[in-house]
């Protein structure tokens, strides 16, 4: 039985290495890292949320340029 529902985690495997997993995997990495930043600027957590709509108002179409022209 080895469809992508297989229980010993055969979905999981290929989702794992799908590219749209790893783009996720990347910009969320960025977006917490830009929190860290930002928290510490002000000096206290800014939160997930407000991290995530900055940086992608002010950072993500930089962000992937810059990532694409390295692939």
């Amino acid at each position: 039985m080895g469809t992508d529902a297989d229980p010993r985690g055969g979905a999981r495997s290929w989702a794992r290495r799908s590219t749209l997993y790893q783009e996720y995997l990347a910009e969320r990495e960025e977006i917490l890292r830009h929190k860290w930043l930002e928290s510490e600027k002000v000096g206290y957590d800014i939160g997930f949320d407000a991290a995530l709509i900055d940086w992608v108002t002010h950072h993500r179409a930089g962000w992937r340029r810059a990532r694409h022209a390295v692939a």
